[in-house]
């Protein structure tokens, strides 16, 4: 079986990580990704010294304090607009990536990040919480856009053997971000009265970083060949991008997804869950999306600082615990890059949600004991690091990095619309009813995150293919026979008319 069509096509398409392509990547990563995973934890630390800036200002103003009910719904406001406007953003995706383009999108995004630095630096100078919610609403809008336009530009940066090496860079940036906000976030740094306003406008500085660097590296070659018809461009792009001039097999390569899918043109969300032929591709992303957000990774870090109370670490050191924790979540992302290309996304992906099921149903068992013996806490301490390395693994940084893989160039916007939306609305959710949760069940409520991890890892054993090292068009036809389309009519079909290189596998 050949691999596109030639021998010379699979040996030339084995891109190598070039300088052009590394240094995308990471400014990419760093200018949007990074935001992402600072501005989630960055209000963890301040949040009680916020609230009693929110308290002075409303007494400056009224007269009185605010009641205990108010302040609550104020602060659980502004901590909720973040995802919201998540939601907001991937809503935005599909529009901006077609007329903008992929690093456009991310240079237009910049706006999203610089101005809300801005006004929650200013905050407190300006004594206005309203700056605050309004900036909330702002960042997430840009964690939005990035969390779904960075996987998609650096998907198409990449050739096939680093696709999923380069896919899961985002993710790390992400896990870096918050440990970098965890670490300014100390109390003895600028966790503290003077320097909260400084730890949240902070964010504005990658933003600014990319925007003066992003404009010299290329936008995305498939874009530019399948969009915008501009094939003298795409192939400049391409020869800066693999480092060598001749690029005509990936060209051709690009050309024959063109064609083999024009039968789709534009496809929107509506089109999207319409289409047979893209049936198992969209379930796949929803519960990949759903499974992710609600398999209880934040309500894990949520519940963090209470186990290891509990376990004896003292209040005062429970900032530099957590700090640790967002450690491992890096360290292990960093093996994720390194090892998704040699173990597959499928594998990631099994292993790491069956982490996260043994260690919700161990630390269900664990906190329900925990008073039984003086060493039952530290078991809870090792099951939230293990979770926090399973969630690293495989179902932090695999979804996105398969819908780049599993959809191709016209249904990739609406795709990541799709996934964005899930992610993001699940995220809400889980923000806004685990207190709740919490309340009712107590230790009990891990049991729910369990059966969702159980869950998701049947469906992927189930259903999901491996994608590593196959060409976006062979993903493409392995879903085209899951699916039962290759009988149906043209316009219901994603692939149609295979050219003969195409089709001699």
């Amino acid at each position: 079986m050949s691999d596109d069509g030639s021998t010379g096509g699979a040996v030339s398409s084995l891109g190598r990580l070039t300088p052009v392509l590394a240094l995308a990547t990471l400014i990419a990563a760093f200018g949007s990704s990074f935001q992402y995973g600072y501005n989630v934890a960055a209000i963890n630390s301040p949040a009680e010294l916020m609230k009693a800036f929110y308290n002075e200002t409303y007494y400056d103003r009224i007269g009185e304090y605010m009641s205990e009910f108010s302040l609550t719904l104020l602060w659980s406001v502004s901590v909720s607009m973040f995802p919201f406007g998540g939601f907001l953003g991937s809503l935005m995706v599909g529009p901006l990536v077609n007329k903008l383009g992929r690093k456009g999108t991310l240079l237009f995004n910049n706006i999203f990040s610089i101005v809300p630095a801005v006004l929650m630096g200013c905050s407190k100078v300006a004594e206005s919480f309203e700056m605050i919610v309004v900036a909330r609403l702002l960042v997430g809008t840009c964690a939005g856009l990035s969390s779904n336009v960075v996987p998609m530009y650096l998907g198409e940066l990449a050739p096939k053997n680093l696709r999923g090496a380069l896919g899961v860079v985002p993710q790390l940036f992400i896990t870096i971000g918050i440990l970098v906000a965890q670490i300014f976030g100390l109390r003895s740094i600028l966790a503290n009265k003077q320097g909260w306003p400084v730890l949240l406008g902070v964010t504005g500085i990658p933003a600014a970083l990319q925007l003066l660097l992003l404009p010299f590296f290329p936008e995305s070659p498939r874009y530019l060949l399948i969009q915008r018809k501009d094939e003298e461009t795409a192939k400049n792009a391409l020869r800066r991008l693999r480092g060598w001039d001749d690029v005509d097999t990936e060209i051709e390569e690009i050309r024959e997804e063109d064609k083999a899918e024009k039968a789709a043109g534009f496809v929107s969300v509506r089109k999207l869950f319409s289409m047979r032929s893209l049936r198992w591709q969209v379930v796949s992303i929803i519960v990949l999306m759903g499974g992710q957000q609600l398999s209880g990774v934040n309500a894990i870090y949520y519940y963090a600082d209470q186990i290891y109370l509990s376990a004896g670490v003292k209040e005062q050191d429970v900032q530099y615990v957590t700090a640790g924790t967002g450690a491992v979540n890096v360290l292990m992302t960093v093996c994720a890059v390194f090892v998704v290309e040699l173990l597959g996304r499928r594998f990631l992906l099994l292993l790491g949600f069956s982490i996260c099921f043994a260690a919700c149903c161990v630390l269900t068992a664990a906190l329900a004991l925990q008073d039984a013996a003086s060493w039952v806490p530290y078991i809870s301490i090792t099951c939230v690091i293990s979770y926090v390395v399973g969630h690293a693994l495989g179902p932090s940084p695999i979804p996105a990095l398969l819908i780049t893989e599993i959809f191709l160039q016209s249904s990739r916007p609406a795709a990541f619309m799709v996934g964005g939306s899930v992610h993001w609305l699940s995220n809400f959710t889980v923000g806004l009813i685990f207190p709740f949760i919490q309340v009712g069940l107590g230790a009990y409520s891990f049991i729910i995150f369990a059966v969702i991890c159980l869950l998701t890892t049947i469906y992927i054993f189930l259903v999901v293919p491996e994608t590593k090292s196959k060409t976006f068009i062979e993903i493409n036809r392995i879903f085209t026979k899951m699916n039962k389309v290759s009988e149906v009519h043209p316009e219901k079909m994603e692939l149609k008319d295979f050219p003969p290189s195409a089709s001699r596998q």
